[in-house]
């Protein structure tokens, strides 16, 4: 997942016509965790990876119909991305992402320089996800569920939870700690709101593995591991922007935190049970914040839509240890909250779902119904069964 143009040295060529290119599965970010790769150079140094990653469904919601009153129906496909990372040598990277929005477009996820010298001292720039909760890190393909959290996870972000910034982060005492730092855009820079100022949003978290390491790529996470290893990890998030809520009349600095946790035991050989929880505080000086399309902010601006309140998230799943025909089957049952403190609302949602897990987050089938309860609005129903696979 390579910023920048090169020409392929006559020997590289002769390597590539010769059918000498090494082709290898590697480790990508936020992204398909294994995926092709080419490696030219004359140290082998220089290297392009490519992966793909895809959600498709059919949902059934309710009164979700155009004519308001009867089930949705629909076939969607709900991602398609196309991971790449290069490599200039062993320090010097780059990542590019893209997501198919539901309008058809294809657009950047991420796409960020990566200069990391050390495991315990790196840098990135560019479009990235902020350092900020467990589900957030995960992104829709490493959740336990299929549905994403989005009652309680509600960080400001310009698209599927990035921004455009600089983030620092490592790795200490044999990865059993994670740190992220990292200062970005942030939110509400639009005429007329908040922040026409410009004010820069600023972002942490430190997260600490008791037990095995969660290994994966710089310091995403992911919310199940199938059984491959017992995990007890405890992370927290903040976030802090000054002007980052409300209008220019009338403007709140922007605070949030969260505290998270997992626990996933192997059990039964070849079973495992696993344990999510979530506290969620955001801070808006009690100030009600502008609609997302305010001043005609398009949806990729980040503008509107923060809500001052807590919120809470518990799930737990089941992974059975007997392979059914190709893979295994989850239960997974969740339960979200946030009480709005301004506007006085409380959001409940309690999922239901199973998948079967044929290639861990590679290859995976999901059922999942949803029962959501607004005071302000009408009780929600959803029925969803997804295909998820990544190359």
């Amino acid at each position: 997942m390579k910023h920048k143009r090169f020409a392929i040295s006559a020997s590289c060529r002769a390597a590539l016509l010769g059918c000498c290119a090494s082709l290898a599965l590697i480790t990508g970010t936020d992204g398909a965790r294994a995926a092709a790769t080419v490696t030219f150079g004359p140290d082998n140094e220089e290297s392009v990876s490519i992966g793909l990653g895809l959600r498709t469904s059919y949902d059934d919601i309710q009164d979700g119909a155009p004519n308001g009153k009867s089930g949705s129906n629909d076939f969607s496909l709900d991602s398609l991305r196309i991971y790449l990372n290069a490599s200039l040598n062993s320090w010097i990277k780059a990542t590019l992402n893209t997501e198919r929005t539901s309008d058809g477009s294809i657009n950047i996820l991420d796409g960020y320089a990566r200069f990391e010298p050390m495991p315990e001292l790196n840098l990135w720039i560019g479009r990235m996800l902020p350092p900020s909760d467990r589900s957030n890190l995960d992104g829709p393909y490493y959740l336990s569920s299929w549905l994403y959290p989005g009652v309680v996870s509600q960080y400001p972000s310009k698209f599927d939870g990035r921004d455009d910034g600089a983030t620092v982060w490592g790795k200490l005492f044999d990865k059993k700690l994670v740190y992220s730092v990292g200062v970005f855009d942030g939110h509400n820079r639009i005429e007329g709101a908040s922040d026409e100022g410009g004010n820069l949003l600023y972002a942490g978290r430190v997260v600490y593995n008791f037990l095995d390491v969660e290994d994966n790529p710089a310091y995403y996470e992911s919310s199940t591991y199938y059984g491959s290893a017992d995990i007890l990890t405890l992370g927290a998030a903040i976030q802090y922007e000054p002007d980052g809520v409300g209008t220019a009349e009338k403007r709140g600095d922007y605070t949030a935190f969260n505290i998270d946790g997992l626990f996933e035991k192997k059990v039964l050989n070849g079973g495992a049970i696993t344990i999510e929880g979530a506290y969620y505080h955001y801070d808006t000086g009690g100030v009600v914040d502008v609609a997302p399309g305010f001043n005609g902010a398009d949806s990729f601006a980040n503008v509107g839509g923060i809500e001052q309140g807590n919120a809470y998230l518990i799930s737990g799943a089941f992974l059975f240890p007997q392979k059914v025909v190709w893979g295994k089957f989850q239960p997974v049952l969740r339960f979200q909250k946030f009480d709005a403190t301004v506007l006085k609302t409380t959001t409940k949602q309690y999922d239901g779902g199973l998948n079967y897990i044929i290639d861990g987050h590679n290859a995976r089938v999901s059922a999942v119904y949803a029962y959501t309860q607004n005071s302000a609005a009408k009780d929600a129903h959803q029925f969803t069964l997804g295909v998820q696979l990544q190359f």
